[in-house]
C-alpha cells in the first residue's frame, strides 16, 4: 500500500462485480470464477498512469453466508492484483463488507460506512472522490457518502434498453453513465486534462 496520501490526491473508488470483473449471481468464490471484463484492467492502468489512485469497495455477503472464507476472498483479490500488474495497473486498497443484509451493519452498500472508511484511510474529502459502479446500489452509495457518482453499463446494465436506462438515471440525480470502465477512464482523464489547462490559463492571466 502507498503511504503518500494527501488531501489533494486524486482518488477513484471502484465497485468490483460488474465493474472490473464479470458479475455472478452466485458470487465469485475462487480465482477460477474471477473473469475480468474486457478492457477493465487496462482502464485501471490508464487511470493510474494519469495520476489517479484507485481503491476497490465491494459487498461480499458470500462470506456471511458461508459461501467463501477470508482466505478465498484474499486469494481472489491477490489474483486480481496480479492481473492488474500485468497490465501496468494497481489498486491501492480493497475495502469490503462481509455481512449479509440481515446483519444490519453500517458498511454494506448502499449505506456509506465502507466509503467513509476509505475517506478516513486516505485522508480525502469525499466530495472530490469519483465513485463508479455497475448498479443502482453503487450510485446510491456514492450519493450517500457525498462522492461524485458514475455508473457503467457493463454486463449488469448492458441488458437494459434506452428507456430503462433513462428511468434509472432519474432515480440518481447528477449521475454520469458510461458504457464500461474504459469509457469512464477516458472521460475522467480528459476532464482532468481540460481542468488542468483551464487552471494554467487562469494562472497565466493572473500573473500578467
Amino acid at each position: 500500500m502507498r503511504s503518500d496520501h494527501s488531501h489533494s490526491m486524486k482518488l477513484v473508488i471502484l465497485g468490483r462485480d460488474g465493474t472490473i470483473n464479470r458479475y455472478r449471481d452466485d458470487h465469485v468464490k475462487s480465482i477460477d470464477e474471477l473473469e475480468p471484463l474486457p478492457g477493465a484492467l487496462e482502464a485501471v492502468a490508464r487511470l493510474n498512469h494519469a495520476g489517479w489512485h484507485t481503491v476497490m469497495a465491494t459487498n461480499q455477503p458470500g462470506i456471511g453466508r458461508g459461501l467463501l472464507d477470508m482466505a478465498a476472498l484474499n486469494a481472489v483479490h491477490m489474483r486480481l492484483s496480479q492481473l492488474l500488474a500485468e497490465k501496468g495497473g494497481r489498486l491501492d486498497a480493497a475495502f469490503f463488507c462481509p455481512h449479509t443484509p440481515e446483519e444490519g451493519c453500517t458498511c454494506r452498500k448502499p449505506l456509506p460506512g465502507l466509503i467513509r472508511q476509505v475517506g478516513e484511510r486516505f485522508s480525502v474529502d469525499l466530495s472530490t472522490v469519483h465513485m463508479v459502479g455497475a448498479s443502482l446500489k453503487d450510485v446510491q452509495t456514492a450519493l450517500a457518502a457525498g462522492c461524485v457518482p458514475h455508473l457503467v453499463q457493463g454486463d449488469r446494465l448492458g441488458v437494459l434498453n434506452e428507456l430503462q436506462l433513462a428511468e434509472l438515471k432519474t432515480q440518481v440525480p447528477n449521475v454520469r453513465l458510461h458504457t464500461d470502465l474504459g469509457a469512464f477512464a477516458d472521460y475522467l482523464i480528459q476532464e482532468d486534462r481540460r481542468r488542468a489547462k483551464a487552471e494554467a490559463r487562469a494562472a497565466g492571466f493572473a500573473a500578467e
